[in-house]
């Protein structure tokens, strides 16, 4: 294989143009290429397309390897030749991209323009976006998400109140007035196990502080994990 034939072999050992099938691989075992080739059920007397060729080869080093990988390669691509589609067909085998469906405020027809929430929830949204320049907000279907790493406020607009899930365990919560309530284990829109209603303006302040805590938790949680 040539001066340099450890290179050789790490490189084409198992590629295409070094690989074949025989019922004498035992028999040929590090036998050097010539004998494999003349030896009794050798490459010259090989039944199999794969091997035609092989017996011609005088010698087995990177150009006699090259040589062989490029006609198998061009053999397998007209065996396996690639399926020739009209491009209607085409079109009609492409995934199709179904687009998500985007909800707004008007989806909420109590904090919709006009609605009966609408004021009290422009004042919440106002005040919980002020908290940090990374809050976002985001409407579903079913709840208005305020979130930073992830939701830590979630807001479901009733007739006569919002209903606020605050993304944190209720027993960390330090809510002095009691106004949380545990939502552990009942099912509820929103993440989080504490939920506040919240109806009245003045009541805004105190609930504010509910919810900074939960959007504090949350940045302190993503700080321990980096």
């Amino acid at each position: 294989m040539g001066e340099h034939w450890q290179t050789v072999q790490e490189t084409w050992l198992h590629t295409l143009g070094n690989l074949t099938l025989t019922g004498y691989n035992a028999e040929y075992s590090d036998r050097p290429f010539v004998e494999k080739r003349d030896m009794h059920g050798g490459f010259k007397e090989s039944p199999l397309r794969l091997n035609e060729g092989l017996g011609s080869v005088e010698s087995w080093n990177e150009a006699a390897i090259r040589d062989r990988a490029e006609r198998l390669a061009m053999r397998a691509s007209q065996v396996w030749a690639a399926p020739k589609l009209s491009a209607e067909v085409i079109a009609q085998l492409k995934p199709k991209v179904v687009k998500a469906q985007e909800f707004t405020l008007d989806d909420h027809p109590s904090v919709a323009e006009g609605g009966s929430m609408r004021h009290l929830f422009e004042a919440l949204r106002k005040e919980v976006l002020a908290l940090d320049p990374c809050v976002t907000e985001e409407i579903f279907k079913s709840y208005i998400a305020f979130k930073a790493e992830t939701n830590f406020l979630d807001v479901v607009a009733q007739a006569k109140r919002l209903r606020l899930s605050l993304n944190m365990k209720f027993h960390e919560l330090h809510d002095e007035k009691g106004l949380a309530r545990d939502m552990t284990h009942i099912g509820h829109y929103g993440n989080g196990d504490a939920e506040i209603g919240l109806s009245k303006g003045d009541e805004l302040p105190y609930i504010m502080g509910l919810v900074r805590q939960a959007f504090e938790k949350q940045m302190e949680d993503a700080d321990g994990i980096m």
